[in-house]
């Protein structure tokens, strides 16, 4: 039964919007004249609709909470025994945001009609990714879709707490970059030209901080406008220039051999990878076929090569720890954790305590680099104010041998 879309107004003339389902577009419309309502607008909820680019500001796609949130409720009451069907229909009854129940409606529709539930999450690539849809057809197959799902809401809710970690941890910092740098900023275009100008009357020569300060202050002024212009176009050449591969992962490359920040980007993919590699091979998906999903969530282009590349040997006989392991992109604990439940008969149970070992990595190298760059910050920003205000205290200092 395909859901409906529909715009109505109750008999006291105020106007509804809400979706419903119905075997045709009359259908609804003749529900709607029961409860009281006058139907406006009925149009078919297509699942296309959600794959479109659409220039708007409605949101028509699940955000990662809004996944986590949908898959922890469909993996509680399928455990608890409830139809697939009216599963959907309670958690559609639950939810309050129209572009989420449209998706539901869409969803618990094609399931009326046959479709498998992965099938229908197929149709919403924007709300429900490869990995997910991948993972459902696995615990279809296997007739575990209950602990499936159980497994793929524990991943969706640790995948969101690694990246609200990491949005978190750079909160902090970029305000103070930030901040450090308007004030800067104030005290070149303002402070430095009120307080020195006084000294330009002398015929004496100003100190060299001073003349510096000045020239950096007056280039500031003059051409302030070229320098957001500048800035501008240097970003979108960087970005244009690294829609070329090539270009991208020489800049990856680059990126992973920085001390900390290249310790963070590493173990960032690594966990993504850990945690998709596991709940895939957890879920029952051939091995080979996770390696491939899994090197889709790697952001950094030479880690990916690598996981690809690992692949291919894997497909020839080679063990996976092995294949990661040439590559040196990987932590070693990680490869040796995989490698221990490759011998043991024991690869899943690895790949989790991996998993967790690579999300307990990632919050430390985050703590290591906050407690670095928070002190480093505050000491580089104070040493330029120090030096604008040595600049303009210096020909005070001097003020005797200005006059004489």
């Amino acid at each position: 039964m395909p859901a409906f879309h529909y715009t109505a107004v109750d008999k006291e003339g105020n106007e509804t919007k809400s979706s419903l389902e119905g075997d045709t577009d009359k259908h609804v419309r003749t529900i709607l004249r029961e409860k009281g309502l006058l139907p406006l607008l009925v149009k078919e909820i297509k699942a296309d609709n959600s794959t479109k680019i659409k220039i708007n500001f409605t949101q028509n796609s699940l955000s990662s909470i809004d996944l986590a949130y949908f898959t922890r409720q469909l993996a509680t009451l399928i455990k608890s025994g409830i139809p697939i069907d009216e599963a959907l229909f309670a958690i559609n009854e639950q939810n309050k945001k129209q572009y989420i129940k449209n998706i539901i409606l869409t969803i618990r529709s094609k399931i009326m009609e046959g479709y498998t539930l992965s099938d229908s999450f197929s149709d919403f690539p924007k709300s429900f990714p490869v990995i997910y849809t991948t993972t459902i057809a696995a615990g279809e197959k296997s007739g575990h879709l209950s602990l499936i799902l159980d497994k793929l809401a524990d991943f969706t809710e640790s995948r969101k707490k690694l990246q609200q970690q990491i949005k978190n941890a750079l909160i902090y910092p970029t305000a103070l970059v930030i901040t450090a740098l308007l004030v800067i900023a104030f005290m070149l275009a303002y402070v430095v030209p009120k307080v020195v100008y006084i000294f330009e009357n002398f015929n004496q020569q100003l100190p060299l901080l001073t003349r510096i300060m000045i020239a950096s202050s007056d280039f500031l002024l003059n051409y302030w406008l070229y320098i957001i212009v500048f800035s501008v176009m240097l970003i979108f050449l960087s970005g244009y220039l690294l829609k070329n591969d090539d270009t991208k992962s020489n800049y990856h490359s680059i990126l992973l051999k920085l001390p900390i920040f290249g310790r963070l980007i590493m173990n960032m993919n690594s966990a993504r990878f850990m945690q998709t590699l596991s709940i895939l091979a957890g879920s029952g998906v051939p091995i080979l076929e996770a390696l491939k999903i899994s090197a889709n969530v790697v952001t950094s282009l030479p880690m990916k090569q690598a996981v690809n590349e690992t692949t291919i040997r894997v497909s020839e006989g080679e063990s996976i720890s092995k294949s990661l392991s040439q590559s040196h992109l990987f932590p070693p604990m990680m490869i040796h954790m995989i490698g221990s439940g490759e011998n043991s008969g024991r690869l899943e149970e690895m790949l989790d305590r991996a998993t967790v070992n690579q999300e307990q990595e990632v919050e430390n190298t985050i703590a290591t680099l906050l407690g670095i760059m928070q002190p480093l910050t505050v000491i580089i920003m104070a040493g330029i104010v120090l030096l604008i205000v040595l600049a303009i205290l210096l020909p005070i200092f001097e003020i005797n041998n200005l006059i004489a």
